[in-house]
């Protein structure tokens, strides 16, 4: 669903009903308090004649409201793969989320997606309906507002980490925005979240203890919710993490998944599931502290939280009834997916991980980490454009197999393969087929899960041929193409549905 096709009356009965499945999709202002919440807010059911919609949170702040304090707007879902009318609106506001607005202008945000900076500035107003600064300045204050609320990370320090240039010019716009300091805001808090350093005591030595501790706790890992739309098919989604998992980078038990991430520090995350709050609760690293955006979408976009089950469901039909609310497995490297890919060619999940072990284990990075499974970080492309081929070939691998990943790393490193946000996944597909050792069925799995494309199917895939009782010859993948027309643009979910067995 999107904004633009939601009715004022839908939207108000949405808030009433406290509906998930409307939560990110718009925000509600109300005029006689100046607050705007998400749909899902429980305090006190405001007048219909007292609201106003807006498509995003920075829409509801450059119409005058501040955000609620009780529903937290930035914890709201994102939207979706193919919710924006424009792919380029999109990549650009993608680009911001992810923390490059705090280095680039406008300009420069241009030119890296390939178009003007007035073209930006028109295609992105159609879409979000603000402009590019305000939502980058939005995105910022909210960030802010996440890290006062629920880390412990000095004042500033926030600021730093938020894309402020300084406190000051963080203090002018909360008073501006929110009429509130961000010093009020951290007070109001819980005092077990109280700042490192700040100097707050106990009389009772129980509880100083249990401060101390939460502060420990705070030096070393920071946390964060991440709410989703309901269903969540989340055993499913571990348990196809559980199959591919590295050792060494990566460990998956009944109710979490931890892995190390290379996001300019290297460190660890870990994310637990919370179905009472339908959200995520993602831990991770205090390292990252200074790039929290870039792991908060990359968090995102490996759970697929963006999703809207209902409508993806809707259009697969039966096919998701068994598993509803699947979610498209995503990545926190887009490097180390496409490896694995080229690892995974002609051979069991169970053979491709054990490939991918070795390969890890030789090549990887030592990690110190809380967590004795986790010690390596996956190689990066620097490394491996680096080597000769026959290094890696020494590992068992196949020699085609190893001058693909060498190749691969070269021109990702020379900008000839991108997968940034602002990626074109057919395109994409194109320029990864021409390395020699990659065909069509890896390039769409890498575009599937790296570039988090919601629409691939996978050619020649004996598994999909099997499910949908079709022979593996060019006449039966072209009936399965054909029977997959009816999947679009949500054909990625119907693969994994696929893969999981028989239709019934």
């Amino acid at each position: 669903m999107m904004f633009d096709d939601l009715t004022p009356d839908a939207c108000y009965q949405a808030m009433k009903s406290h509906d998930a499945r409307f939560d990110g999709h718009f925000f509600v202002g109300v005029r006689s308090t100046g607050i705007y919440c998400r749909p899902i807010c429980r305090v006190r059911l405001p007048k219909q004649a007292n609201c106003s919609f807006h498509r995003n949170a920075a829409a509801a702040e450059v119409a005058g409201f501040r955000p609620c304090l009780r529903c937290r707007p930035e914890l709201a879902p994102g939207v979706g793969a193919s919710e924006a009318s424009s792919r380029l609106a999109r990549s650009a506001a993608q680009m911001i989320e992810d923390g490059v607005a705090g280095r680039l202008n406008v300009g420069e945000i241009a030119g890296r997606i390939g178009i003007t900076d007035r073209h930006l500035r028109r295609i992105f107003t159609r879409e979000f309906g603000v402009s590019p600064v305000q939502f980058a300045q939005t995105q910022r204050l909210l960030l802010a507002k996440r890290l006062l609320s629920d880390t412990c990370l000095p004042v500033a320090e926030v600021a730093t980490s938020s894309g402020f240039s300084s406190i000051r010019r963080m203090n002018a716009l909360f008073a501006e925005r929110y009429q509130f300091s961000p010093t009020r805001l951290r007070q109001s808090t819980k005092p077990d979240r109280a700042p490192l350093g700040s100097g707050q005591s106990d009389a009772n030595p129980r509880r100083s203890n249990a401060l101390m501790a939460q502060r420990a706790t705070c030096a070393s890992s920071l946390r964060f919710l991440l709410p989703y739309r309901p269903p969540f098919d989340f055993t499913a989604l571990l348990a196809f993490l559980r199959d591919r998992a590295i050792p060494g980078i990566e460990s998956v038990d009944e109710q979490c998944y931890r892995r190390t991430v290379p996001i300019e520090k290297s460190g660890w995350i870990e994310v637990r599931h919370c179905p009472a709050r339908n959200a995520l609760e993602l831990r991770c690293d205090a390292a990252f502290a200074g790039v929290t955006q870039a792991i908060l979408t990359r968090t995102k976009q490996a759970f697929d939280l963006g999703a809207d089950p209902i409508e993806i469901d809707a259009v697969l039909g039966p096919l998701a009834a068994s598993s509803p609310g699947m979610r498209l497995p995503g990545t926190f490297d887009p490097f180390e997916l496409a490896v694995r890919a080229i690892l995974g060619q002609q051979v069991t999940v169970k053979a491709a991980r054990t490939l991918a072990t070795r390969f890890v284990a030789a090549l990887g990075t030592p990690i110190s980490t809380p967590f004795t499974e986790l010690n390596r970080v996956f190689p990066q492309v620097v490394q491996i454009a680096s080597l000769n081929p026959t290094t890696i070939a020494a590992l068992g691998i196949v020699r085609q197999r190893a001058e693909a990943i060498v190749a691969l790393a070269d021109a990702i490193a020379a900008g000839a393969i991108d997968f940034r946000p602002t990626a074109e996944p057919t395109q994409t597909i194109e320029r990864l087929c021409r390395i020699r050792g990659i065909g069509p069925w890896t390039a769409h799995y890498i575009a599937m899960r790296a570039l988090a494309w919601p629409d691939a199917w996978l050619p020649n895939d004996i598994a999909l041929q099997n499910t949908l009782g079709l022979p593996n010859t060019a006449a039966g993948v072209r009936t399965a193409q054909a029977l997959a027309n009816a999947w679009r643009p949500w054909r990625s979910y119907a693969v994994l549905h696929l893969w999981r067995g028989p239709l019934q």
